[in-house]
């Protein structure tokens, strides 16, 4: 079997000894190629010529950063039977998509696991979301979840470390002294024309849990899955109370926010989200500027996983 392992070197929780270690392994069971990523971007072409040089295996050795690069390569022709397998070894800081798949944090322990799969020709076929012509496997957002990501990012190009303390940091600092909370921007239009209107932030779902916070759940939704279609929470204004009530829930409680300032939808082919003017927005965790309209749609059985 051909495979690619595509390495971050940049990955918070991989050390070029691991990384050693972890080719030596799948070097076992593979026709092994390996190439390092070497700027924003990069993953994605190197995905994108792994397809066209009919690789059967694309390996993630990375974050979710890196996943969702070699994702939006290996898709970047559509979805097809000649797309390779996907296979993640975790190595950033919050490796969400690897958690969703049930691998252990762990590239080590990881790596066994797909290692087995490997050898058992096993793998597995997950539905993905696409926001606008980009591809994600968890999660997307506009506004105040978007804003506090682009501080982290912020915080990291200034050499600070990726950390649960960075991001409740980040989290109150953004709230409290930077986020527009005057007047809801963000409508939702929903096929056939139903507007929901006043809303103050969108979180998009693929999966559960979405998380800040490194091996604590961050959900805010309890029903999304690989195997259905998009959920979607919002929050109608950023009143201090009712935020911070939403905010003990999902924090303290674990479990999805509710409440009269929430709204939410389960299990959505397609919509499309608009803001009177453009607000942050992130996909995956990764923060991708501002937009003012994102058109979403759910792709059931988009990508074969390995694991």
């Amino acid at each position: 079997m051909r495979a690619l392992l595509v390495a971050n070197p940049g990955a918070t929780t991989t050390t070029s000894g691991t990384r050693d270690v972890l080719i030596r392994a799948l070097r076992s069971e593979v026709d092994l190629e390996v190439a390092t990523t070497s700027r924003r971007g990069h993953g994605a072409e190197l995905a994108k010529q792994a397809r066209l040089d009919g690789v059967e295996v694309v390996i993630a050795l990375g974050g979710d950063g890196t996943v969702n690069e070699l994702v939006n390569g290996l898709l970047a022709d559509g979805v097809s039977d000649k797309v390779p397998a996907l296979a993640v070894v975790p190595g950033g800081s919050g490796n969400v998509f690897a958690r969703a798949l049930g691998l252990p944090n762990d590239p080590v322990e990881a790596t066994s696991i797909v290692l087995e799969a490997l050898r058992e020709r096993r793998s597995r076929s997950i539905g993905l979301g696409k926001a606008n012509d980009r591809w994600f496997t968890f999660c997307a957002g506009l506004g105040l979840d978007a804003e506090i990501i682009r501080r982290v990012e912020r915080a990291r190009v200034r050499g600070e470390t990726a950390s649960v303390a960075l991001y409740v940091r980040s989290t109150f600092s953004q709230y409290l002294t930077a986020t527009d909370r005057s007047e809801p921007m963000i409508s939702l239009v929903r096929p056939g024309g139903a507007v929901v209107e006043g809303l103050s932030m969108v979180v998009v779902q693929n999966t559960v849990p979405w998380t800040y916070f490194g091996p604590y759940p961050v959900s805010f939704t309890d029903t999304a899955s690989f195997d259905t279609g998009l959920d979607i929470f919002a929050m109608r204004g950023l009143h201090p109370g009712r935020t911070a009530v939403a905010a003990a829930q999902l924090l303290l409680m674990h479990r999805k926010p509710t409440g009269r300032s929430t709204y939410r939808l389960r299990d959505q082919e397609s919509f499309r989200i608009i803001s009177r003017r453009p607000l942050a927005f992130q996909l995956d965790g990764d923060y991708l500027g501002e937009s003012d309209e994102v058109a979403f749609e759910a792709h059931p059985h988009a990508l074969n996983v390995v694991v």
